[in-house]
């Protein structure tokens, strides 16, 4: 299996930042405004800034398109430090996370289908459905009751039993909160495809990369409560989190691949970034008819508009529950 080669070594108190696209397709406008925002707020803090590849969910990703993603940053003058990341190459630390979490009882098998989901909802007088995701109810939290496993999934109930609330406070949006009992209910770390989830390989590798500070899309803002509360499992230390404006598309939308956005045109790379900038609220008259002296001018403005008070929450202890940062380092494979 292919290893990544060591980064360069941060500061015990650098700031350490990322960008983490998925190869469903190639960076548009509204990831280009991500990749700047990240970029920025690493630099402006003297940081590192990393990249990673999230091509964890393979049948999606386009052949290709990591490499062009690159291609397209380093024409934008965003060069990472360090060697790039790619997910597909790291299901030997999602397993050991996965298999502490078990170890921990925190995390269980599921055997239901989409539509025995649903059934159980409609069976409890719920019709909700989240953004294509079903609310699960916890059918398989205490067995499989003679079903097949299908999928891995999380507890999101308190230690005393009741729901379990979720508090953080973003840079840009505020104090947050969300019970991830009713909102989400016990959510996938490996699906019935073989598949590792989202939620648990961006924790994962998060942490493995150093991550302090996580700038990203405001539609990833409702992930937050998902990654943090994996992160207290696991016993890791939760970065600070500051999710940045969406670009619309003309009828409102979020821009994004699915909605057909175009790739960037980077036929003025300089063009691109002052768009982007703007998107993030920086001046549309900063100096710099290069690249290199625009994203110089940017790092200060980018710094006055999001200042960078607070630091890293620590690992999160909670007597009451057994966590899986407690257990002894996973059992190798057989």
């Amino acid at each position: 299996m292919a290893t990544e080669t060591a980064l360069p070594s941060a500061r015990p108190s650098q700031r350490i930042g990322r960008f983490a696209p998925s190869p469903t397709g190639l960076l548009h406008a509204g990831s280009l405004v991500a990749a700047l925002a990240s970029w920025l707020d690493a630099r402006a803090q003297g940081g590192l800034w990393r990249v990673r590849i999230e091509d964890v969910d393979t049948p999606r990703c386009l052949p290709g398109a990591g490499e062009e993603i690159l291609r397209q940053l380093t024409c934008c003058g965003l060069q990472p430090d360090g060697e790039v990341w790619w997910q597909s190459r790291r299901g030997e630390a999602y397993a050991a996370a996965l298999q502490r979490l078990v170890d921990a009882d925190q995390a269980y098998p599921c055997g239901c289908s989409r539509k025995e989901i649903a059934q159980a909802q409609a069976a409890l007088g719920h019709g909700h459905e989240r953004h294509g995701e079903l609310v699960y109810p916890g059918t398989c939290r205490h067995g499989l009751q003679g079903k097949p496993a299908r999928a891995w999934r999380l507890r999101t109930d308190a230690p005393d039993g009741g729901d379990l609330h979720i508090d953080w406070t973003d840079r840009r949006l505020g104090p947050q909160t969300q019970n991830l009992t009713q909102a989400v209910g016990d959510f996938v770390l490996k699906r019935a495809d073989g598949l590792w989830a989202y939620q648990l390989a961006v924790v994962v590798d998060d942490a493995d990369q150093g991550i302090t500070d996580v700038v990203r899309g405001e539609d990833l803002a409702d992930n937050t409560p998902r990654q943090i509360h994996l992160q207290r499992l696991l016993g890791l230390p939760t970065p600070r989190y500051l999710h940045t404006p969406l670009v619309l598309a003309a009828d409102g939308q979020k821009l994004s691949k699915q909605n057909g956005a175009t790739p960037l045109d980077l036929r003025d790379p300089l063009a691109a970034l002052r768009q982007a900038g703007q998107a993030l609220g920086l001046p549309a008259d900063l100096p710099g008819t290069r690249l290199a002296d625009w994203l110089a001018a940017a790092v200060p403005a980018w710094a006055a508009r999001w200042p960078t008070d607070g630091g890293m929450i620590p690992p999160f202890r909670d007597s009451r529950r057994k966590t899986a940062h407690e257990l002894p380092p996973p059992r190798p494979a057989d």
